[in-house]
């Protein structure tokens, strides 16, 4: 195998993009569910009773649509830029340096938007913001927790740059 870390590279990109796409398509075919998930964290009523953040609070179904619809389209685009990401890594495993690396940033797109929708989104918006840690049913922290940790770890992988190989001595 001639780079094993490039095709490992586009493996996790590839997987993190299948993720993606099946959250993506979840989310249209099954809107209602995760619209129900959306609409009880932005107006916080499994919160603990008498949460003094309860201001924080959005009530308005049309916000709640809003911010659900923004999620798909952001969660679709994450999907995208990792698969387009994971072909194109792919393609020019065997390329040169400059055409790999710039085939890379595909994937680097796609880690932070994923970062932005799992850890700014679900972890510090919904969980903090919104108080939906204090949720036991509609608490999604410890899921987005796992994915965030997932894109990290991929990200940093996507970085790593094969070990350059002496040249074959002759006898």
């Amino acid at each position: 195998m001639k780079h094993p870390l490039r095709l490992l590279q586009a493996f996790t990109l590839f997987s993190a993009g299948l993720f993606g796409l099946f959250v993506f398509m979840g989310n249209l075919m099954d809107y209602d569910s995760n619209y129900q998930f959306v609409k009880h964290v932005l107006s916080m009523d499994d919160t603990f009773e008498g949460n003094a953040l309860m201001w924080r609070a959005i009530d308005a179904p049309w916000a709640w649509t809003v911010g659900y619809i923004g999620i798909i389209i952001a969660e679709g685009a994450f999907a995208a830029l990792a698969l387009i990401g994971a072909v194109k890594l792919f393609l020019l495993r065997d390329a040169d340096v400059a055409r790999y690396n710039a085939a890379r940033s595909w994937g680097y797109a796609a880690y932070a938007l994923g970062f932005a929708i799992w850890f700014l989104g679900f972890i510090v918006v919904g969980s903090e913001w919104f108080a939906m840690w204090q949720s036991s049913t509609w608490n999604g922290k410890d899921t987005a927790m796992g994915i965030v940790t997932l894109w990290a770890g991929f990200a940093v992988l996507l970085a790593m740059n094969e070990p350059e190989r002496a040249p074959a001595h002759s006898a």
